[in-house]
């Protein structure tokens, strides 16, 4: 298992804007990580008193930049910097998250994979209900 000050090396996103806690578990293939911060009222995404669900994406897209540091990581190489260019087939199952309490977990796999993109699926559970899928796509900065 892999904290928050490790995933904090791996990409871009600082301070409250780095969304995920901890790693769980990964392979070259997919990732599992966990995150405690939706109930924080300081939340940077948060708007009035909620958080809501739609900011999930946010969290998927966030999943898949700390796999790619990982991989990239495991290979020797420089992190490569992405910019989110898609989302499909979102389904979003509830409307707000900060009212959830217990930890967010969240599964991303590699679809498809070429040189400068990279496609994913993802699925955040809390307790086991599926809170939000789909599917994201991210253009990877030249090295």
């Amino acid at each position: 298992m892999l904290g928050r000050d490790e995933i904090l090396q791996l990409v871009p996103h600082q301070g409250g804007m780095c969304l995920w806690d901890e790693v769980v578990e990964w392979s070259p293939q997919a990732i599992t990580l966990r995150a405690f911060n939706h109930r924080d009222v300081q939340h940077p995404l948060r708007r009035g008193d909620q958080l809501a669900a739609i900011h999930l994406c946010e969290y998927g897209a966030q999943a898949m930049a700390v796999h790619g540091g990982l991989r990239g990581r495991e290979h020797g190489g420089a992190v490569r910097l992405g910019v989110l260019v898609a989302l499909r087939d979102v389904q979003l199952h509830v409307a707000r998250i900060d009212d959830l309490a217990g930890a967010l977990e969240a599964c991303a796999q590699v679809l498809v994979e070429a040189e400068g993109s990279q496609q994913y699926a993802f699925r955040i559970h809390h307790q086991g209900q599926l809170l939000a899928e789909g599917r994201a796509a991210v253009m990877l900065q030249l090295p």
